[in-house]
Protein backbone atom coordinates (compact mmCIF):
# COMPACT_ATOMS: atom_id res chain seq x y z
CA UNK A 1 0.00 0.00 0.00
CA UNK A 2 2.81 2.61 1.41
CA UNK A 3 4.55 1.67 -2.45
CA UNK A 4 1.39 3.76 -4.27
CA UNK A 5 0.88 6.25 -1.39
CA UNK A 6 1.89 9.54 -3.54
CA UNK A 7 0.96 11.98 -0.78
CA UNK A 8 3.33 10.30 1.99
CA UNK A 9 5.95 10.03 -0.34
CA UNK A 10 5.74 13.78 -1.48
CA UNK A 11 6.25 14.63 2.05
CA UNK A 12 9.38 13.02 2.26
CA UNK A 13 8.10 10.18 4.55
CA UNK A 14 9.94 6.70 5.09
CA UNK A 15 8.20 3.35 6.19
CA UNK A 16 11.25 1.92 8.10
CA UNK A 17 8.96 -1.08 8.97
CA UNK A 18 5.32 -2.75 9.25
CA UNK A 19 4.13 -5.92 9.98
CA UNK A 20 1.83 -7.52 12.29
CA UNK A 21 -0.16 -5.15 13.05
CA UNK A 22 1.98 -2.05 13.68
CA UNK A 23 4.02 0.46 11.56
CA UNK A 24 7.11 2.45 11.83
CA UNK A 25 7.34 5.96 9.45
CA UNK A 26 10.42 8.95 9.43
CA UNK A 27 9.78 12.50 8.15
CA UNK A 28 11.77 15.28 8.11
CA UNK A 29 10.25 18.50 8.81
CA UNK A 30 10.80 21.49 5.80
CA UNK A 31 10.70 24.86 5.61
CA UNK A 32 7.57 24.53 3.80
CA UNK A 33 5.81 22.38 6.45
CA UNK A 34 5.97 25.31 9.35
CA UNK A 35 2.68 27.68 10.33
CA UNK A 36 3.27 31.90 11.31
CA UNK A 37 4.91 30.92 14.52
CA UNK A 38 7.78 29.18 12.82
CA UNK A 39 6.43 25.12 14.63
CA UNK A 40 5.79 22.39 12.09
CA UNK A 41 1.79 23.03 11.40
CA UNK A 42 -0.25 20.05 13.17
CA UNK A 43 -1.88 19.28 9.92
CA UNK A 44 1.35 17.45 9.36
CA UNK A 45 2.00 15.69 12.55
CA UNK A 46 -1.32 14.20 11.75
CA UNK A 47 -0.08 12.97 8.17
CA UNK A 48 3.15 11.46 9.41
CA UNK A 49 1.03 9.44 12.02
CA UNK A 50 -2.09 8.70 10.40
CA UNK A 51 0.38 7.24 7.82
CA UNK A 52 2.37 5.14 10.29
CA UNK A 53 -1.97 3.86 11.21
CA UNK A 54 -2.67 3.21 7.91
CA UNK A 55 0.57 0.79 6.97
CA UNK A 56 0.51 -0.53 10.60
CA UNK A 57 -3.87 -1.53 10.01
CA UNK A 58 -3.04 -2.55 6.01
CA UNK A 59 0.52 -5.19 7.50
CA UNK A 60 -2.01 -7.97 7.84
CA UNK A 61 -3.42 -7.75 4.10
CA UNK A 62 -6.86 -6.88 3.57
CA UNK A 63 -7.52 -3.41 2.66
CA UNK A 64 -8.74 -1.30 5.85
CA UNK A 65 -9.27 2.23 5.79
CA UNK A 66 -9.47 5.41 8.48
CA UNK A 67 -13.19 5.21 10.47
CA UNK A 68 -12.05 8.17 12.28
CA UNK A 69 -9.19 9.53 14.90
CA UNK A 70 -8.30 12.26 16.94
CA UNK A 71 -4.67 13.37 18.21
CA UNK A 72 -3.15 15.49 21.12
CA UNK A 73 0.18 17.95 20.57
CA UNK A 74 2.54 17.79 23.08
CA UNK A 75 5.23 19.84 22.42
CA UNK A 76 6.11 21.63 19.22
CA UNK A 77 8.60 20.94 16.93
CA UNK A 78 10.65 23.27 13.67
CA UNK A 79 12.46 22.99 10.37
CA UNK A 80 14.86 20.22 10.54
CA UNK A 81 13.67 18.20 13.23
CA UNK A 82 13.65 14.29 12.17
CA UNK A 83 10.06 13.14 13.45
CA UNK A 84 9.49 9.54 13.94
CA UNK A 85 5.67 7.70 14.19
CA UNK A 86 5.23 4.58 15.85
CA UNK A 87 2.22 2.86 15.24
CA UNK A 88 0.53 -0.25 17.30
CA UNK A 89 -2.49 -2.55 16.75
CA UNK A 90 -4.75 -2.60 20.37
CA UNK A 91 -7.58 -4.38 19.52
CA UNK A 92 -9.24 -5.66 16.41
CA UNK A 93 -13.06 -6.87 16.30
CA UNK A 94 -14.84 -8.06 12.94
CA UNK A 95 -14.43 -5.43 10.69
CA UNK A 96 -13.25 -2.72 12.87
CA UNK A 97 -9.81 -1.59 15.21
CA UNK A 98 -8.14 0.37 16.92
CA UNK A 99 -4.56 1.78 16.69
CA UNK A 100 -2.37 3.82 18.68
CA UNK A 101 0.36 6.60 17.19
CA UNK A 102 3.06 8.01 19.02
CA UNK A 103 5.24 10.89 17.26
CA UNK A 104 8.60 11.43 18.67
CA UNK A 105 11.08 13.74 18.31
CA UNK A 106 14.62 13.05 19.30
CA UNK A 107 13.48 11.15 22.52
CA UNK A 108 10.46 13.44 23.22
CA UNK A 109 6.66 12.58 22.84
CA UNK A 110 5.62 15.32 20.05
CA UNK A 111 2.12 13.64 19.42
CA UNK A 112 -0.67 11.00 20.70
CA UNK A 113 -2.60 9.88 17.81
CA UNK A 114 -5.60 7.08 18.19
CA UNK A 115 -6.94 5.53 15.19
CA UNK A 116 -10.31 4.29 14.34
CA UNK A 117 -9.91 1.50 11.20
CA UNK A 118 -12.49 -0.48 8.86
CA UNK A 119 -11.81 -3.35 7.15
CA UNK A 120 -13.60 -2.67 3.48
CA UNK A 121 -12.48 -5.56 1.66
CA UNK A 122 -10.01 -8.17 0.48
CA UNK A 123 -5.97 -7.17 0.02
Amino acid sequence: MFDRDTASKALGIELLDAGDGQATVRMTVTGDMVNGHAMTHGGYVFILADTAFACACNSRGPVTVAAGADISFLRTTSTGDVLTAYAQERVTKGRSGIYDVTVMCEGDVVAEFRGRSRTIGPA
